[in-house]
């Protein structure tokens, strides 16, 4: 085959959505690129999952790169630093993570290290969450932002993390919520650092514009807020309110909704310093978006703004508020989760097998065939560029009749079966042709209807909840072969029985497409399919749809010598753990399948020797792993 160094670009746009960490190698393989270390070499990602694969670690994998991850901290918080030095802001930035965009231990333990030099801290949406800021030792000006509807049992322990030195943030979300905290803290004698959302108007666009505006779930209006300030104010603690949360919005897909949405919000912070709340610390939330597209627009899967733009057009803008209120410089939050962890992790998969819709070749018209039949191979005579169209038309209208036929019982099965092949070979040669000449409209569109479907070791459902969800985008790529012009195009199919377990929109160099342009698949070695930028909600959100459980997960750290550090391996779930997950217990089964192996023998329907083999075989599925096996 001829090999062709740019093809990555051309079809997949590696370089604009890879963001200098994800490229391609001059062999066409995927590498992985640390940014810190810009001198050293990048590192295959096959030739990592075949260490992996000789230590015992297969795919389907989740591999996460605590470089990447470092960096997204590095970066976001650098960004702040420098508009603020930039702009002279007289106050620093205070980031925090939400939890609940990544709540696996590996994660949470890392950022809280990549950013204690930058007081970075945590957001708790729940109890459990916040059990989990609490069990990490973060630097002293690091904030716990407790967001979330609370009940007494939450409250008492935010103001109680208060003895151990955490700035630990309660963010009253309504009137009763307030009247709650009132309650507790008269109780415990510790004053607690509160804050209040703030229900913004101005609705962003996007995927997850309902999270903004009038209609979003959290947050107090005007009446809201003066009946909390003066209530506080009632019971003596209006001097613990510190902070305004205002959540600006999720994915915002547009920098001057950032900047809209920012003002906004200064508007708020002004008006309740004035009625005499002495805040300190504005929380801006969410709202930095990831460019999974690399279109570098504003769209549901991509943004029209750097990190760097982001974060000077939100500095900039509470400056000048607040320099014209004349009031001092609050400390700037942000809750960026998406932004933080997603380019750190990325599934990893081979394909299983494939159906294909086309055929090399076409048999020959048998003599008592139906004249349909011979009048669908006699397409193949006056198939020409300039027909190309009339001949697909003429092919599906005989393929489409003789079914029609089939099921009258007018053909019989091996006619079809016939009619079916010289079909497939037909479409085989239309593809071709149509590959060489750029087809436009309708052909373009048939002839996605009839892309192959590749069968994939993985489930959406557990591992891109999203994708079958909300129809999420993800760079998918294959992982080999990119130096080699791709023969085929499929949608990919998972594991699961289920016909919505698809993916049928991919990220291209041209724009987004129904299929993936991919290769016939190798004989000698396995071929290896990557999804990219999946380290936000996916792990949390995965659900175990045909009992397909979490997948072999490894954290790596990229060396500067062009290796890898195995930081941490998390084996997938085995098939005893999920039947635990949905309340069977294992041992029973065990028992309930000897039971009858033992009343087969009885019956002499099974023979005692076969006994061993049985229950080995019962006993090696119950404890290996749910997805697809290779043999070894």
């Amino acid at each position: 085959m001829k090999q062709d160094h740019d093809l990555s670009e051309k079809i997949y746009g590696v370089d604009r959505w890879g963001k200098g960490l994800i490229t391609v190698s001059p062999e066409g393989e995927i590498s992985l690129n640390d940014p810190a270390q810009k001198s050293s070499g990048s590192i295959s990602l096959p030739g990592i999952l075949h260490d992996l694969e000789q230590r015992g670690i297969s795919t389907p994998l989740l591999l996460r790169v605590s470089s990447f991850l470092e960096n997204e901290i590095r970066h976001l918080n650098k960004s702040f630093t420098d508009a603020i030095e930039r702009v002279g802001y007289k106050a620093p930035y205070r980031g925090v993570f939400p939890i609940k965009v990544n709540q696996q231990a590996q994660v949470v333990d890392r950022i809280v290290e990549f950013g204690r030099p930058y007081d970075f801290g945590l957001e708790a949406g729940s109890k459990p969450e916040l059990v989990i800021a609490m069990a990490h030792r973060l630097s002293k000006d690091a904030l716990i932002v407790c967001n979330g509807v609370k009940d007494a049992e939450f409250i008492r322990l935010a103001i109680l993390s208060r003895r151990l030195g955490f700035n630990t943030v309660i963010v009253l979300e309504s009137p009763k919520e307030a009247e709650t905290v009132i309650e507790v803290t008269r109780e415990l004698g510790i004053d607690p650092f509160l804050g209040v959302r703030v229900k913004l108007t101005n609705q962003i666009g996007g995927k997850w514009q309902e999270s903004s505006g009038d209609r979003s779930t959290f947050g107090m209006n005007t009446d809201q807020l003066l009946r909390v300030v003066d209530r506080l104010k009632e019971a003596g603690l209006i001097h613990c309110l510190k902070l305004q949360h205002s959540h600006l919005g999720s994915q915002v897909p547009d920098v001057n909704d950032v900047r809209r949405a920012t003002s906004e919000a200064c508007r708020y912070f002004v008006e309740l310093t004035r009625e005499g709340a002495p805040l300190s610390h504005l929380d801006l939330g969410g709202g930095l978006g990831v460019d999974y597209t690399g279109e570098k627009r504003s769209s549901d899967n991509s943004i029209n703004y750097t990190v760097e733009e982001y974060c000077a057009n939100m500095v900039e803008t509470v400056a000048y508020a607040m320099d014209e209120a004349k009031l001092a410089h609050p400390v700037l939050v942000t809750e960026s989760g998406r932004a933080v962890v997603a380019t750190s992790s990325m599934l990893v998969f081979d394909v299983l097998e494939t159906t294909l819709y086309d055929a090399p070749d076409a048999p020959e018209v048998a003599m008592d065939d139906h004249h349909l039949v011979a009048d669908l191979a006699a397409v193949k005579g006056y198939l020409v560029r300039d027909r190309i169209q009339e001949c697909w038309n003429d092919a599906t209208f005989y393929r489409d009749e003789l079914r029609a036929l089939f099921r009258r019982g007018v053909v019989d099965l091996r006619q079809m079966a016939r009619a079916e092949r010289i079909y497939l070979s037909l479409t085989a040669q239309i593809k071709a042709m149509a590959a060489a000449s750029d087809p436009v409209g309708e052909l373009e569109e048939q002839l996605e209807k009839v892309a192959d479907v590749y069968h994939c070791n993985f489930s959406l459902f557990q591992s891109l909840p999203d994708v079958w969800a909300i129809d999420q985008l993800h760079p998918i790529v294959p992982l080999q072969m990119l130096n080699v012009k791709p023969d085929r195009r499929a949608i990919l199919s998972d594991i699961t029985c289920d016909s919505d377990g698809k993916v049928d929109q991919f990220i291209l160099a041209d724009g987004i497409s129904p299929s993936l342009p991919v290769h016939s698949l190798p004989e000698d070695r396995p071929y290896y399919l990557g999804v990219f930028f999946v380290g936000a909600y996916q792990e949390t959100l995965g659900d175990l749809h045909n009992l397909f459980g979490d997948t072999n997960v490894v954290t790596i750290d990229l060396r500067a010598d062009g290796g890898f550090d195995l930081l941490h391996e998390q084996e997938g779930d085995t098939i005893s753990e999920v039947l635990s997950y949905v309340e069977f217990d294992p041992a029973d089964c065990v028992a309930a399948f000897r039971k009858m192996v033992d009343e087969a023998i009885s019956e002499g329907s099974v023979k005692a020797s076969e006994r061993k083999i049985l229950m080995g075989a019962y006993r090696d599925s119950i404890n290996g792993y749910t997805y697809y096996e290779q043999p070894r």
